[in-house]
This record gives structure tokens, sequence and C-alpha cells, in this order.
């Protein structure tokens, strides 16, 4: 047997397995909610921004302001799963990724009880984003233990990022912060 007719074997034997990778068969939503914020260009732009200015920070705020998302999200979640619906939650997420841009751009260091208002006030209409956009027959708190997990995993990620690239960096950092600004400029615009 040559390698393509062996590969298509394998092909062929997976195939009734993909089936299974759709959405709908996961009733315990934890998939759906780790998915959430990985494939919302809003979401994710705006989860990273604010693992990278955390990691620009110093003190108390480095941690304070990924769990004070973290945190508040939840809280948002909990507020859509019961059909909680405020005004603008869209504008709210694309205001975060701007503001959370340009925060990053300049590399600003607020006052904290500011930077974990603003965190947990952006971070609010992220999860009444997540939680009224739970799929059906979806466990809420799978979902919301899914949207969780991947949340603190991107805010991680933007954080090692900063740690680990050397000092001369900053530059690059700031021009992530700028981009991530501009995406949210052109998210509100949209």
């Amino acid at each position: 047997m040559n390698l393509g007719k062996s590969l298509f074997a394998i092909a062929l034997f997976l195939t009734p397995a993909a089936a299974f990778a759709h959405s709908g068969h996961d009733h315990s939503g934890l998939m759906a909610g780790l998915a959430h914020p990985l494939f919302g260009l809003d979401h994710l732009l705006a989860m990273l921004a604010v693992g990278l200015w955390a990691a620009q920070q110093s003190g108390a705020a480095r941690w304070a302001l990924p769990l004070s998302f973290v945190a508040s999200m939840l809280l948002g979640g909990l507020l859509g799963f019961n059909g909680v619906q405020l005004p603008l939650v869209e504008t709210g997420i694309a205001a975060s990724v701007l503001a959370f841009g340009l925060l990053l751009a300049v590399a600003i260091r607020l006052p904290l009880a500011l930077s974990l208002g603003l965190t947990a006030l952006f971070a609010l209409s992220h999860g009444l984003a997540h939680g009224l956009e739970l799929p059906e027959l979806a466990s809420p708190w799978g979902y919301a233990t899914g949207f969780v997990v991947a949340t603190a995993a991107l805010h991680a990620s933007g954080y090692a990022l900063v740690r680990l690239l050397p000092p001369a960096a900053a530059p690059l950092l700031r021009l992530a912060g700028a981009a991530a600004a501009l995406s949210g400029g052109w998210l509100l615009a949209g």
C-alpha cells in the first residue's frame, strides 16, 4: 500500500470522529466556553491586552488587573445566563479593545482603583456577551468554566510574553497596543 492510500484510509477511519467536532454535541458547554474568547477577535484582543498591560504594571496591579477582569466577567456571564440585557454591550466590548490598546501603547500606570474600575467595567460587558450567547442545551457552569479558563489563559499568555521579552522589545509591545487600539476604533466605527 502506498502513502497516498494509507493517508486516505486513515482519513476515512477518522471521518466519524469529525462529526463530533461540531458544536451541539458538547452538552457540558465547556468547549463552547473555551472557544468563545479565542475565536472572537474583539474578545481575543482585549483579553491579551489586559495580560500585556498587567505585565507593564508594578506591585499588586500585576495580578489584580487580570483577576478583576476574570471576576467581573464571570459576574457578567451569570447576569447574561439570567437574561439580563444592558444597552451598548457590543460597544463596550469594542471600546475595551480601544482602551486597553491605548493603555498598552502608552504604557501608562493609572492609580490602582481607577485601573481596577475600568478593567471591571469592560469585563462586565465581555461577560454579559458570553452569558447571553450560552449555546442551547449547554450547561451554564461548563460554559462559564470554559470562558473563564480561556480568558485566564489569554491574560497569562500576554503577561508571560511581556515578562519573557527583553527590555529592548518594549517598542514592539507599544506597537501591538497601537494596533489593538486601531482595531478597537475600527470595531467602534463598524
